[in-house]
């Protein structure tokens, strides 16, 4: 960033009375530029840096999932043999270990559907939003005087088209105020 007391390296600085109102705005107005372009600067480094730690940290946890997916069914298997050599038959461990994660199951649906019950629509906002058109259907937009070509083009000054337009025949209202909004 520039030294703020020197102005543009002419070696004039902001306490000496030779500099204009005009040089001094110029200034301010430079200063104040830079300031802009070294804050956007830092922002854009702070999100890049953000946005590095968060994809490294979302691969992170994409790994974990996929280790802990692999993991299930070694587990399902280990905890299957391992009733087995309690004295079940083998196909009975199975059947208690799928129970086991049926009954899971079951149980996260009902923490989430719990859960999902707890869920209200926002009702400030809907309020807010509703209070707001209330308040837009009472008003109403003003008038504005109807104003023909003939009025715009005299506004111009305009003294040849004055007499082509004398001589036009008569344009509907709404067709002139579209013209001269265009």
């Amino acid at each position: 960033m520039s030294d703020p007391g020197n102005y543009a390296g002419t070696g004039t600085y902001a306490g000496s009375t030779d500099r204009s109102l005009g040089q001094l705005f110029a200034t301010a107005t430079a200063e104040m530029s830079a300031l802009v372009h070294d804050e956007i600067a830092l922002a854009k480094a702070e999100v890049r840096q953000d946005v590095k730690r968060g994809v490294i940290g979302s691969v992170a946890f994409i790994v974990t999932g996929v280790l802990i997916l692999f993991a299930i069914p070694v587990l399902s298997f280990a905890a299957a043999y391992g009733i087995h050599n309690l004295g079940l038959g083998l196909a009975w461990s199975f059947l208690i270990v799928g129970g086991a994660f049926i009954l899971l199951g079951i149980l996260l649906a009902l923490f989430g559907l719990a859960k999902f019950k707890k869920v209200k629509p926002p009702e400030k906002s809907i309020a807010s939003a509703k209070q707001t058109a209330a308040v837009l259907q009472g008003v109403k937009p003003h008038p504005r005087p109807a104003v023909t070509t003939v009025a715009i083009e005299r506004a111009q000054g305009s003294s040849l088209s004055d007499k082509a337009i004398e001589n036009r025949p008569v344009q509907d209202k709404a067709v002139s105020v579209t013209r001269s909004s265009t």
